[in-house]
């Protein structure tokens, strides 16, 4: 009987920074449940149909009324999900002021290497403001709040490939149960620093495809 062959390990930056937020065992577990999901080609993203509605409400400058009508259109064993994300995201999209200021704009997912380890660069929602601002965005959906380190991780990540995703933007993860916004500080590390950070996720890297190679 043929062996079948291991994947090689890969994250998309939404895994990883998961991944970074952990400690302990529950990374070792995480990691396993990622490598199954990728032999088996499973995995389902609940989210696209809000995500959808989401960018429907800004193109078209309606204050939540196609987020709104998505929960009600959503299978019913989805519903209750959307009914928990509904308020975090209004407040998300209210948080965007006036929308006839504020436009969808065309992002481009990066591939990134991080020490050794491909990760997918693939913010959800890119926009442009009339005063020139762009904003290169991703969306956590967790029930529990984005770890420290998974912000830091995504907004790194991010930045570092941004010229390629969305040139001249800036990164935004939104954690959309509760409906909070999480942006750069607005004093840019310095190279030590940026360099601190490149080192950290360097050796998660590396941990994480040591994990990963580990037969399930």
């Amino acid at each position: 009987m043929a062996l079948t062959e291991s994947p090689a390990p890969y994250a998309t930056l939404l895994a990883f920074a998961r991944y970074v937020g952990r400690s302990g065992p529950a990374k070792a577990s995480f990691v396993g449940g990622l490598r199954r999901q990728r032999v088996s080609q499973s995995g389902f993203n609940p989210h696209g149909s809000l995500i959808k509605a989401l960018k429907a409400d800004i193109r078209w400058r309606s204050p939540g009324t196609h987020l709104a009508q998505v929960v009600n259109e959503v299978k019913p064993r989805w519903r209750p999900l959307y009914e928990a994300l509904l308020p975090g995201a209004l407040s998300y999209l209210d948080s965007l002021g006036d929308l006839s200021r504020v436009q969808l704009a065309q992002s481009r997912d990066a591939l990134g290497i991080v020490g050794v380890l491909p990760v997918k660069i693939n913010p959800q929602l890119a926009l442009r403001y009339d005063d020139g601002r762009a904003e290169a965005v991703r969306l956590y959906f967790d029930p529990d709040p984005p770890a420290a380190e998974a912000v830091l991780a995504t907004f790194h990540l991010m930045n570092r490939y941004m010229e390629q995703v969305l040139p001249g933007g800036t990164a935004v993860v939104v954690d959309v149960r509760r409906g909070e916004v999480h942006r750069p500080p607005a004093v840019e590390a310095d190279e030590r620093k940026a360099a601190d950070v490149d080192r950290w996720l360097a050796g998660e890297a590396a941990a994480f495809s040591a994990m990963w190679s580990v037969p399930a």
